[in-house]
């Protein structure tokens, strides 16, 4: 019995000999509240025209980098689709700002209008990464869960009831797979090509982790467009990209990419993380060195307080100068603006009528030389 009451008197002793905290992290919070406009102040109509809250060191996003709610049947129907079939788009995963815009959402569009101009980005093999990029705001892990076997036939079949000229696939990165999911992605092509051969295929992939035998996999399964995103200039690489990642990997898988006769390559450069303007053409010469066809250039923003920060938001104008540089280097097609993305639709709907341009031009150029065939042997019969 006096065990037990020495056990709770010293419970209480100590409860008492505790003592309260000089300060609270809430305290600071709490100086700043009384600093500032009472009650009063706001009733007397004297109150200070503009109250600044949360992080005023960093840039403010620009009026022009702010975009409206998608909405629109066109956006409607994807994304019903989309959840129906079990699928995930980059655009969503990714916070893509265009999301309401690609998707056809525009105000006032018809189902059908907004179905012709609707472009979506499928993302194959699920929604986790096993990269870490500081930019991304994908889920990572080192072990994803396993592919599904029937994302290919359902990818092609939802893409085949949309009615659209033009689609973009790409993918996670998925070094836990012996072949990168090459595989996968190439077979998802062939399939889409086997229900809609009309619908022209832009594949957005990863570096295969420099395999260009798997890179070479996806180039010649049918594809109209091979692109693979170097992302930011090579200086800045190691502290924007995953490690595992290096800008002359992805100049080796776009070069490689060229060489299977892929039609066009193509990739994307994001401004505002701290490049310079001769970083940047350096990144331009080397990529122009591969024969790379379209560049796109986009503002980085920062998808959360997790990934790195944004070093400055580019003016229009600059994006308007990158345009013509790149332009007067040689490029086929360059995309630039503060909200371009490298699947951005604007440069699709430029890019399908440059291939459906070239297969025209091919078309001609093949008659002809069967016709000159034609007439020289009917010359040496003669």
């Amino acid at each position: 019995m006096n065990s037990i009451w020495r056990t709770s008197h010293l419970r209480h002793a100590f409860r008492f000999l505790a003592t309260a905290s000089t300060s609270s992290p809430s305290s600071g919070f709490r100086q700043k509240l009384e600093a500032g406009p009472s009650f009063d102040d706001f009733v007397s109509g004297e109150a200070p025209s503009k109250i600044i809250l949360g992080n005023t060191k960093g840039p403010r996003l620009p009026s022009y980098l702010k975009t409206s709610i998608p909405s629109g049947e066109s956006f409607n129907k994807i994304k019903k689709d989309l959840r129906g079939l079990g699928l995930h788009t980059v655009c969503e995963e990714a916070r893509c700002p265009n999301i309401g815009d690609c998707w056809g959402g525009k105000p006032g569009a018809t189902e059908a209008e907004g179905r012709s101009a609707a472009t979506a980005t499928i993302m194959l093999m699920g929604d986790t990464c096993t990269r870490g990029c500081r930019f991304c705001s994908v889920k990572t892990s080192r072990a994803p869960p396993p592919l599904d076997p029937h994302e290919p036939e359902n990818t092609a079949e939802a893409i085949s009831r949309w009615g659209l000229g033009y689609i973009v696939l790409t993918s996670v990165d998925r070094d836990d797979l012996a072949d990168g999911g090459a595989h996968h992605f190439a077979e998802t092509i062939r399939k889409i090509k086997q229900k809609a051969p009309h619908i022209l295929v832009e594949a957005l992939t990863g570096d295969f982790a420099g395999s260009l035998e798997h890179a070479a996999l996806v180039a010649n399964s049918g594809l109209d467009v091979y692109a693979h995103n170097v992302e930011t200039v090579e200086e800045l690489t190691p502290y924007v990209r995953d490690r595992r990642a290096t800008f002359r990997q992805s100049l080796k898988v776009l070069e490689h990419a060229k060489r299977q006769r892929v039609k066009i390559t193509k990739t994307s450069i994001m401004l505002g993380v701290g490049e310079t303007e001769d970083q940047l053409m350096n990144t331009l010469r080397e990529l122009r060195k591969v024969d790379v066809d379209v560049v796109t250039f986009g503002q980085y923003m920062r998808p959360t307080k997790r990934h790195m920060k944004v070093d400055r938001y580019v003016e229009p104008k600059e994006f308007d100068h990158w345009k013509e540089v790149a332009e007067g280097m040689g490029f086929l097609y360059v995309a630039s603006g503060p909200l371009v993305r490298s699947s951005y639709k604007a440069g699709e709907f430029y890019i399908e009528n440059v291939i459906r341009g070239k297969a025209a031009a091919r078309k001609t150029q093949v008659a002809q030389q069967a016709l000159t065939g034609s007439d020289d042997h009917l010359r040496g019969a003669l």
